[in-house]
C-alpha cells in the first residue's frame, strides 16, 4: 500500500542501526512496533526475534498486522477461499450505496462494480465468521487481502481524504482479491488495537520501535474508508467525503505531543528504544534529544528520504521533495 509514513524504503536503514546497537543475533529478543501502521517494520523483524508485539489504534491497521504479524502458520484451503470470494455474484451494499456514484450518489471512491464487489466479499467473509466456517486466523487473512486489493483500485490520490472527480486508470480496473501472504515461522506473536500510551504500561520487552504521527494529519481521517471496510458497521457518513467518527491522536497536536511522548518514554519497560521522526515533525530534534537523554544513553542517526507525495507526476528527484529522516536511539537506564 502507498501509505503516509511507510518505512518500507527505510527498512535497511532501521535494521542496520538496530544491529549496530543491539547486535545481529536477535533470536531471544522481544520486539515491539507500537505505532505499526501497515506493519512493515514488524514484518522485517518477525523472522529474527522471539516475539513481535504489534499495535496500532486504527482498526484497518490492526487487521493488516493481525494477518502479517499475528498469523504465523499456513492457512488451510486459502486458495479455495480466495477463488470462491472472487467468483461471487455481486450485490449492492454499504460501500456501493455511500462511496460510489451509482444512480444517485456523488462520492466516487470506487467504480460501481468495484464497490459492489467490496460489499459482496466483505459480507461473505463476515457470514463465514458467524457460521464458524472459517477460524480467526483465516478471517483476518481474508480481511487483509480485501483491504489491500480494494486499495489498489481506489479512486484517490493515495489517501482517502478526498476522491477524484473522474475514475483514474487504476480505478477502472476490476478488483481481484489477491491473497495477503504472510511469513511462516515457529514463533507466536501478539497484535493489539489500542492506545499506545495505555499499552506501554502493560507490556515489556527488549526493543521498542516508535513511529508515531509526526504532523497534524490524522490517520483516522486520511484512511477512514479502510476502517469502514474493515469494520463494515452501519453509520451515517458525514460531509462530502463521507467521514466516519474517529479519535484524534494527541501526537498530531503541537499542544499535546510533547507530554504524550515523554510519558511513553518514561513508562517504557524496554532496554532499547528507536524513534523514527523526520525534520518536519511537530517535535524539534533538540526537544527529542533532551527528553530521551533524561532516561539513558542517547544517540542519533539520519538519512535523506523521499517525501510522501500523492501526485505521481511531480518531479520526485527535486530537492524540495527530499526530507531528512532521523532515528533517535535510546539505551534506557
Amino acid at each position: 500500500m502507498n501509505y503516509i509514513g511507510s518505512k518500507n524504503k527505510l527498512s535497511n536503514f532501521i535494521k542496520s542501526n538496530v544491529y549496530a546497537v543491539v547486535g545481529q543475533d536477535l533470536s531471544e529478543k522481544v520486539f515491539c512496533d507500537i505505532f505499526a501502521g501497515t506493519g512493515i517494520v514488524g514484518r522485517i523483524f518477525k523472522q529474527e526475534v522471539k516475539k513481535v508485539i504489534s499495535n496500532d489504534f486504527e482498526y484497518y491497521s490492526f487487521v493488516l498486522n493481525r494477518n502479517y504479524i499475528g498469523n504465523h502458520i499456513p492457512i488451510k484451503n486459502k486458495e479455495k477461499y480466495i477463488e470462491d470470494l472472487n467468483n461471487l455474484e455481486l450485490k449492492e451494499g454499504f460501500i456501493y450505496s455511500n462511496y460510489c456514484k451509482g444512480d444517485v450518489g456523488e462520492r466516487r471512491y470506487f467504480s460501481d462494480e468495484n464497490g459492489k464487489k467490496i460489499d459482496t466479499i466483505r459480507s461473505h467473509i463476515e457470514t463465514w465468521k458467524k457460521d464458524n466456517t472459517i477460524p480467526e486466523d483465516t478471517y483476518y487473512f481474508l480481511l487483509a487481502s480485501l483491504l489491500e486489493s480494494a486499495d489498489k483500485v481506489a479512486n484517490t490520490a493515495s489517501v482517502y481524504g478526498a476522491y477524484l472527480k473522474q475514475l483514474k486508470k487504476s480505478a477502472q480496473k476490476k478488483l481481484i482479491l489477491i491473497p495477503a501472504e504472510f511469513e511462516i515461522n515457529g514463533n507466536k506473536h501478539i497484535v493489539y488495537n489500542t492506545d499506545s500510551n495505555d499499552l506501554i504500561k502493560k507490556i515489556e520487552g527488549d526493543i521498542l520501535y516508535l513511529d508515531p504521527p509526526y504532523n497534524a494529519r490524522q490517520y483516522g481521517a486520511n484512511y477512514h474508508l479502510l476502517n469502514t471496510i474493515a469494520k463494515y458497521d452501519q453509520f451515517i457518513p458525514k460531509g462530502k467525503t463521507g467521514l466516519r467518527a474517529y479519535n484524534k491522536s494527541k501526537y498530531c497536536s503541537v499542544n499535546t505531543v510533547r507530554n504524550e511522548f515523554e510519558e511513553l518514554i518514561k513508562n517504557a519497560k524496554f532496554n532499547y528504544i528507536f524513534l523514527s521522526y523526520n525534520n518536519e515533525g511537530l517535535m524539534p530534534v533538540d526537544h527529542i534529544r533532551k527528553t530521551m537523554s533524561k532516561y539513558g544513553k542517547y544517540d542519533l542517526a539520519s538519512t535523506n528520504y523521499q517525501r510522501f507525495k500523492a501526485d505521481k507526476d511531480e518531479n520526485r528527484n527535486h530537492a524540495a521533495n527530499k526530507t531528512e529522516e532521523y532515528l533517535h536511539i535510546l539505551e534506557k537506564r
